[in-house]
């Protein structure tokens, strides 16, 4: 038998962290490879999965190594509620820049240029999967599989593409980008094979983003209020497109 814990810190720097239960959950159910999971409590976790994932649970049942509440809270940044962790491998990059540039293409890709918040990116990839879009492509300096992003995406990050490009580098498809200055999107029906994209946070679409936009699009809104959050504006973006396309989730 192995050690789960010389397997935890053998793996931790190679793979991503899955931190809780859910997040456990959501990455079995979508194919990821879990080598080493661990909980200081393994019958409360099993139980979980009786009541919230029972498609996953003979799985969890042999993955699952139960480690004192010291041990497990020293291999996590923070410990989670459901004292549950894991460690999944990353899907190939080759796998996801494959299935991001494949046409036709039935679902969207999201793309975030340069956002700055980890939790928003993790927001919007949990958004994006749930949609069934394509995937979600970020450029700038956030990697979008960092801890906090995989935390904030609850373990999504493997039921769609998630990777960083360049904007040169972008999918193929018409690219639809949001900006208070455009269309409003309530008159458009985007395309399955629609590029959406997103600017940051706090400054919008980057220059380079903005050239190569085929169609700038806004979202409505009341007079006066500033903006949406980044994961709203997703969210309002995705609902539109699935609402037009009558494409199955």
């Amino acid at each position: 038998m192995t050690d789960p814990v010389a397997d935890w810190h053998r793996l931790a720097a190679t793979t991503v962290l899955l931190d809780g239960f859910h997040a456990l959950k959501h990455a079995l159910r979508f194919g990821a490879e879990v080598p080493v999971a661990v909980t200081a409590d393994r019958t409360a976790a099993l139980a979980l999965a009786d009541e919230l994932a029972p498609d996953v649970r003979e799985v969890l049942a042999a993955l699952l190594a139960e480690v004192p509440h010291g041990t497990y809270s020293s291999l996590v940044p923070r410990p989670h509620p459901t004292a549950v962790a894991a460690l999944a491998v990353r899907p190939s990059r080759e796998s996801h820049l494959a299935r991001l540039a494949r046409m036709p293409r039935a679902t969207p890709v999201v793309v975030l240029d340069n956002p700055r918040n980890l939790g928003n990116t993790g927001a919007v990839i949990r958004l994006a999967a749930g949609f069934g879009a394509t995937g979600v492509v970020t450029t700038g300096t956030v990697d979008p599989w960092h801890p906090t992003v995989v935390r904030g995406g609850a373990g999504l990050h493997f039921a769609t593409a998630v990777e960083r490009l360049e904007v040169s580098g972008l999918p193929p498809g018409p690219l639809f980008a949001l900006d208070p200055e455009g269309d409003d999107i309530r008159g458009v029906k985007l395309p399955d094979d629609a590029v959406l994209a997103f600017g940051s946070e706090r400054t919008g679409l980057s220059p380079e983003l903005r050239a190569r936009a085929d169609h700038l699009l806004s979202l409505p809104m009341r007079p006066q209020v500033s903006s949406y959050n980044l994961a709203t504006s997703v969210a309002m973006t995705l609902y539109h497109w699935s609402a037009g396309s009558g494409a199955p989730l």
